[in-house]
């Protein structure tokens, strides 16, 4: 399980203040599939780059498996970030090394890592991806759908209990997006790991989330069941975000 509590994140520099997000609290089950929606800049990557310590929350918990990830440093905070794989936005792919170099990459990091195991461990894991046959290939030989995969494959190379996804459908095409959700379930269900999907996206949400939150001007706006809150939002916000759904359908 993962909770996440008052959270807030204060962006400052000479001239301004902003506040990016504000006494977020959620709740994310182990084993769930967990979607975080909202518009451009309603604070959603910044969840998710706090989330994953990329960023120092300003205040507030992170709690995964009852330890707070926000006060911890060194070599305890990299041990806790193995049990965190992230896909990012615009994949982050090296481009000068290989698929196969590219998902055994985060296990190469590691003092003493065993090269041979780690090459094993990403060929294990392209093969649960679909792409055992690009292993040689070089990211700029591939389509946006396979660079997705490689990413995906890659952030699931320390074993970890939570996959945080920014936008991973975001460049795809209908069909490409279908088969790319259809994976995300596949490992939902095969390896138990818990996903929180960043999207912008009602049908992403609608197709895979089992649980959502609605996301507004760095607050929550509303959370709960994906059936619940799309079927009865409570919230301005989440009409709004369904008002425009329904009038680009």
């Amino acid at each position: 399980m993962i909770e996440i509590k008052n959270l807030t994140k204060i962006f400052q520099d000479k001239t301004q203040t902003v506040t990016a997000l504000q006494d977020v609290s959620l709740s994310i089950e182990a084993g769930d599939v967990f979607g975080i929606i909202g518009m451009s800049g309603a604070g959603k990557s910044t969840l998710l780059r706090c989330l994953s310590l990329l960023e120092q929350p300003s205040s507030g918990e992170i709690l995964l498996g009852g330890a707070d990830l926000a006060a911890m440093s060194g070599s305890e905070l990299r041990k806790a970030r193995r049990k965190m794989g992230v896909v990012f936005q615009g994949y982050h792919l090296l481009m000068q090394k290989t698929v196969l170099e590219n998902v055994a990459f985060p296990l190469l990091l590691e003092k003493g890592a065993d090269k041979r195991k780690a090459r094993e461990r990403a060929a294990q894991l392209l093969e649960l991806v679909g792409l055992a046959d690009k292993a040689k290939a070089y990211p700029a030989q591939l389509s946006g759908g396979q660079k997705q995969r490689v990413a995906i494959a890659r952030a699931l190379a320390t074993d970890p209990e939570i996959l945080l996804c920014d936008e991973p459908t975001s460049a795809l095409d209908p069909m490409t997006t279908k088969a790319m959700l259809a994976l995300l379930e596949e490992i939902n269900r095969k390896m138990g790991v818990t996903i929180l999907i960043i999207t912008h996206e009602i049908a992403v949400v609608s197709a895979i989330c089992k649980h959502v939150a609605v996301i507004g001007e760095g607050r929550v706006a509303e959370q709960g069941e994906v059936e619940q809150v799309l079927h009865n939002p409570q919230s301005e916000t989440a009409r709004m975000l369904l008002r425009e759904w329904r009038e680009r359908m």
